[in-house]
């Protein structure tokens, strides 16, 4: 339980004291992967580093996505 709370707390250290950052989905997809690691028998590294890709992966997919065009008249 500790180690969980000290790797939470490094997390939110780095999410809180960086700026401008460019690995957009990885914060995100690292948290939710590395709780779902834990719980799915104390693998949490693993599931970051896994949760990070498909989390970088998904943004990356998103940003080149054309935007949906809005044809409609301006009322």
């Amino acid at each position: 339980m500790r180690k969980l709370i000290v790797a939470l707390l490094c997390m939110g250290s780095l999410a809180v004291g960086t700026t401008n950052v460019e690995a957009k989905g990885c914060i995100k997809g690292a948290l939710v992967g590395g709780i779902a690691g834990h719980y799915a028998g104390h693998h949490a590294l693993l599931g970051a580093a896994a949760g990070c890709l498909a989390g970088r992966h998904m943004a990356k997919k998103r940003a080149a996505a054309p935007a949906p065009a809005n044809d409609a008249a301006p009322r």
